[in-house]
């Protein structure tokens, strides 16, 4: 650690004990490793990947056995560094990419690190997430951000990599015509960048009308409701952002020949879909998996301009109060929730 910086020995983190279970404990503060930095928490976006865990208590194959700590979209300040890393770190105010990849399979060698076997990622069983006054990560996953981008921004860093790396995937480019089912966080955050990537018709659907009235402030040129039939447009990219069956199917037909599908919202294990229509069109169908190598890129839309993250927050919470930050999607007019781990 460096010796300039006091560190208390002890911090609070909010502590998944089990489904519907949450406490505030006191934990060590964690020690970085000689590659990583300590980062004293500044904001935590809630995902809905934690509400499913503090509602469910699992995802999948990832099971909540012991005490988890959630939260996995976060910003800080970095306040002391591992024995490897530049002493000058201290004192920068960062994104958090919340994972670490081996570096040495298959898939970290050509750049898909996203996809490394052995990845360890924030608020995933076992591994501990942000809702905590600190947190270690190497240090080139904690992404120096200028002045002029805020906290909670920063933090929102993760969400809108989803976003570029599903427009990234859906090969949206300048006169692109995009189609983007679900005007949650992720939808909205996908249309801003689709407009960033010179996406000239980006249309939105969704069964909230209150949500749909608000797609226009983050890029959307049109906003339709999901029971509105989409079949005669025609669409370079299909992103679905809601995981919905009904809109998926929906939403295929939209797109000519050659155009992609990438899948984004999680939802059903399996599907039906319309196989004949994918063959015929020789349509491109994708899933995404977080992202990769997205975070430079994000940082400069953000300080740019070109993307409205602070926009998106709505309601801000303490450590104390995580369980209705978790629920705050509930909330009418709600889009993104932030957690302050020092309120």
């Amino acid at each position: 650690m460096d010796a300039r910086t006091t560190i208390p020995e002890r911090m609070r983190a909010s502590e998944l004990l089990a489904q519907d279970s949450l406490t505030v404990g006191d934990r060590p503060v964690p020690v970085p490793a000689a590659d990583e930095v300590l980062i004293r928490v500044a904001s935590v976006g809630v995902c809905g990947s934690d509400t499913h865990y503090f509602t469910h208590g699992r995802i999948g194959p990832f099971v909540v056995e012991q005490p988890l700590v959630l939260g996995h979209e976060a910003s800080g300040v970095i306040v002391a560094v591992g024995e490897g890393v530049d002493a000058a770190r201290v004192g920068s105010r960062v994104s958090i990419e919340p994972q670490r990849a081996c570096r040495v399979c298959e898939q970290c060698k050509k750049g898909a690190y996203n996809l490394c076997p052995e990845m360890q990622f924030f608020a995933t069983p076992p591994i501990d997430g942000a809702f905590a006054e600190y947190v270690t990560i190497q240090s080139d996953y904690a992404h120096d951000i200028p002045d002029s981008v805020s906290a909670h921004a920063a933090a929102l860093m993760e969400p809108l990599s989803v976003g570029i790396w599903a427009c990234q995937k859906a090969g949206v480019t300048a006169g692109s015509r995009v189609l983007i089912a679900g005007a949650g966080p992720i939808g909205l955050v996908t249309a801003q960048v689709a407009r960033a990537f010179g996406a000239t018709e980006i249309i939105i659907t969704d069964i909230s009308e209150e949500r749909l009235a608000v797609a226009a402030q983050h890029g959307a040129t049109r906003a339709l409701h999901a029971s509105e039939s989409v079949e005669e447009m025609t669409v370079d990219a299909f992103i679905d952002a809601s995981g919905a069956g009904p809109a998926i199917r929906a939403g295929i037909p939209a797109v000519k020949p050659a155009g992609r599908i990438v899948l984004v919202g999680l939802g059903a294990d399996e599907l039906t879909l319309p196989v004949n229509l994918l063959q015929n069109r020789e349509l491109w169908l994708t899933g995404v998996f977080r992202y990769a190598n997205t975070w430079p890129l994000a940082i400069e839309l953000v300080a740019a301009g070109r993307v409205n993250l602070d926009a998106l927050v709505t309601h801000t919470f303490g450590l104390d109060d995580v369980e209705n930050a978790l629920m705050a999607g509930r909330i009418p007019g709600a889009l993104k929730a932030i957690v302050e781990p020092w309120r």
